[in-house]
């Protein structure tokens, strides 16, 4: 912990809710227009996967990187592949997903600390004031999450289609993806666009974690799966209350419904 702290302390970062144990979920700083955020993190060696208007006067960048890639390419881990940005040109600001706190859900026993507190690092001095935002969990608890007893983990993921790679991919509504991320030879990241009508959560819950969206399907040695909405929304919003998620109580239903037309 305390290699940690003195990590933060060195790029500057003000997190002091990680002197509590505590990593939060996004990085929240200083506004600026969607070019000139992909020119920052071009200028950091970022690759642009894609830029998505993720809720109204917001737009996510997907990025990724060589190294994030690398760790995707394990056995289902390919969630991992991809960091978000997003610009929020309502509330004059910018939030980034905290690769220390999404490798450990994304990468679960395989998480590298020096690798993801490096790309922590990285984004830091690209984005220089970046603060952690009051969504945390302790540290401990993050690859082992789940919204309450009886929801589902990270590995609980749903199966939405079976085939070799090739024939889902080609299987897929082009109209809604959002990319295709090329991992390794087994395995494809897609990013895919949910309709306005299921989309509309962010607005109920909270337009600050926009990079939510857009929702991800992985396609990895002959089967499609995507994580199961009821952790995945949870994850990206731990201080979801229980009143929070009974007010979208419809959407992971809806969300799954229209990840598995999506390979009809």
């Amino acid at each position: 912990m305390k290699k940690i702290v003195a990590l933060f302390a060195l790029v500057g970062l003000t997190l002091s809710s990680l002197y509590a144990g505590d990593v939060s979920a996004y990085l929240t700083g200083a506004h600026m227009d969607a070019t000139s955020a992909r020119k920052a993190l071009k200028s950091g060696g970022y690759e642009i996967v894609a830029t998505y208007d993720s809720v109204k006067d917001g737009q996510t960048i997907v990025f990724t990187n060589s190294d994030l890639k690398a760790q995707a390419s394990k056995e289902n881990r390919a969630h991992a592949a991809v960091l978000r940005l997003f610009v929020d040109n309502q509330e004059n600001k910018i939030s980034l997903t905290n690769p220390v706190y999404f490798g450990r859900a994304f990468m679960q026993d395989d998480y590298n600390e020096n690798v993801y507190n490096a790309q922590l690092e990285k984004l830091n001095g690209l984005f220089p004031g970046l603060t952690g935002t009051q969504d945390t969990l302790d540290e401990g608890d993050i690859s082992g999450y789940r919204f309450m007893f009886g929801m589902p983990y990270y590995e609980d993921s749903e199966t939405l289609a079976k085939g070799s790679n090739s024939e889902l991919l080609s299987k897929l509504n082009k109209d809604n993806v959002i990319f295709e991320l090329k991992i390794s030879d087994n395995s494809t990241l897609v990013g895919y666009k949910l309709s306005d009508a299921t989309s509309g959560f962010v607005s109920t819950i909270g337009r600050a974690n926009g990079a939510v969206l857009p929702y991800c399907i992985s396609i990895e040695d002959g089967k499609a799966t995507a994580l199961a909405a009821k952790y995945y929304l949870a994850v990206s919003y731990p201080k979801l209350s229980m009143g929070d998620f009974m007010g979208i109580s419809e959407v992971p239903d809806q969300i799954l419904a229209e990840l598995e037309k999506a390979f009809k």
